[in-house]
């Protein structure tokens, strides 16, 4: 077996990325590649195009390593991944979608994001007119005596992202669930074309925006890996500050959110309280209750004061006083625990193949957190677990959350205890030549990728992979077998993102 960095040996190493190796690969290398994600000894970290070429991040995940391939289309095809990987199935749907590039031998070749309301085909790559008119979804089917299907979305009930989900069921219990999402596309591939450093930080804070940090975050560590920046100590313990407080308030709703569809809106009314002293202490921190806009490539943009250091710690001080009771209380409610427990089954063989990042790799067994492994500043100078539990249901999912919450109190009571002193940020300056950089950094719902190209101080082309990717097609797995009225408790557990999926 070939190990990833054989492969990217054998391609033509791409000049200029950084901090990963970046290979130009022929289709036999690409093949190859498919076929050793296919075995489960990668991990697809993304797929993504752009007018006449693919890339694939891949992890190894017995080393760590990280690398990206990329193949040329001058005939605009390329052979399907997903034909071998299904995790890359949706993508590469995407890729066809945005830049007209076909995936070669996939076995789904509908539309994933465009809904044929755009007006044009291909939008990103060789522009064909459309009609405007979209044409009814070709769902799967699902044969059998007495079946009948629910169609849930896309607009659902109060105030949440638009997604359709199509349930085929036998009585109450699903025999198969199919999404379908798109529908919060907002172009941020297109906008990011061309967009200088600054406005494209701000685009990046807006994919998904209970992660707004996180993608901050993202997005700038791969800028300033692209240009070779070293951000100053005190930025780069505040941005984790910022991330953690941003996991904590995430966290906490949740926790509250999923009990509340198991009808124990209890624990739901104290969860928020505890959400609302964070994202309080945030705003008097930060001068932003989500922090929007304050990492930005090279540091950070607003310091923290004696009055906002003050805040958290009292938000935190909260939390440890009042959470471990909401945790007795969650583990000692019967009827709860009996609509949490086996609900919602994600296989660890299932949760491994997609390389689920989060609570849902975490709660099937999966021991991945971007903090730790590939691992950057300032987590590797910080004491910190990462929970993992094999059970994979409902109820894993929320301990996970509970553990993560533990850690993040820790964790920002570590940073402010050591945080440095010393200037927020160092000066980003970009020449005429191209340069790319990619990072990868932990929100709340898992690992987030970022790939940029810069040239001549503006955005040639940006990729920004949310962790839900990999986590909505877990969702279908986990409803089987489960019965329809136990799907919002399962869909909460999740928790993905439209918007951070849908571009």
């Amino acid at each position: 077996m070939p190990s990833l960095i054989d492969l990217v040996r054998s391609g033509r190493t791409a000049e200029q990325h950084a901090p990963w190796r970046r290979a130009i690969v022929d289709a036999k290398t690409w093949n190859l590649a498919a076929s050793e994600l296919a075995s489960g000894q990668w991990s697809l970290l993304g797929l993504w195009g752009e007018q006449a070429m693919v890339h694939t991040a891949i992890l190894d995940d017995e080393t760590a390593e990280v690398a990206v391939l990329s193949l040329g289309c001058p005939d605009r095809r390329f052979p399907s991944i997903g034909q071998h990987h299904p995790p890359a199935l949706r993508p590469e749907r995407a890729i066809t979608d945005l830049f007209g590039l076909t995936a070669e031998g996939s076995p789904d070749a509908r539309s994933w994001l465009d809904h044929g309301e755009w007006g044009v085909r291909h939008p990103l790559g060789d522009p064909i007119a459309s009609a405007g008119a979209s044409t009814a979804y070709a769902f799967l089917p699902a044969e059998g005596p007495g079946l009948h299907q629910i169609a849930v979305g896309p607009v659902h009930a109060g105030i949440i992202e638009p997604g359709h989900f199509r349930f085929t069921a036998s009585g109450e219990t699903v025999v198969r669930l199919e999404q379908r999402l798109g529908y919060v596309h907002k172009g941020i591939d297109g906008l990011m074309t061309g967009a200088e450093i600054d406005r494209a930080v701000r685009l990046a804070g807006r994919v998904s925006g209970d992660s707004t940090v996180a993608y901050a975050f993202a997005f700038s560590q791969a800028v300033e890996a692209a240009l070779g920046v070293n951000v100053p100590s005190r930025a780069v313990w505040l941005r984790a500050l910022l991330a953690e407080l941003e996991r904590l308030a995430n966290h906490l709703g949740d926790i509250g959110a999923i009990c509340n569809d198991a009808s124990f809106n209890l624990m739901q009314a104290h969860c928020n309280v505890l959400r609302e002293g964070i994202l309080r202490a945030a705003d008097v921190a930060f001068g932003h209750r989500l922090m929007r806009d304050i990492i930005v490539p090279g540091g950070i943009v607003r310091d923290l004061d004696a009055n906002g250091r003050a805040a958290i710690r009292t938000a935190v001080d909260d939390i440890k006083r009042r959470f471990p009771e909401l945790i007795e209380l969650y583990d000692n409610t019967a009827s709860l625990q009996d609509r949490t427990v086996t609900t919602g089954i994600v296989p660890a063989a299932l949760a491994k193949q997609y390389a689920a990042g989060g609570y849902v790799g975490r709660a099937s067994g999966r021991a991945f957190d971007a903090r730790r492994r590939p691992g950057y500043a300032p987590y590797d100078a910080l004491r910190f677990e990462v929970p993992v539990l094999e059970d994979g249901d409902v109820n894993a999912r929320v301990w996970i959350r509970i553990r993560e919450v533990e850690q993040s109190v820790s964790l920002t009571g570590q940073i402010l205890d050591r945080l440095p002193d010393g200037p927020l940020r160092a000066p980003v300056s970009a020449d005429a030549a191209s340069r790319e950089g990619a990072a990868l950094v932990e929100g709340f719902r898992g690992d987030i990728l970022a790939w940029i190209r810069l040239s001549d101080g503006r955005v040639e082309r940006c990729y920004l992979r949310d962790p839900s990717w990999f986590q909505w097609p877990l969702l279908e797995a986990a409803i089987e077998n489960n019965i329809v009225a136990d799907f919002p408790l399962c869909n909460k557990s999740f928790n993905c993102s439209y918007s951070g999926h849908d571009l």
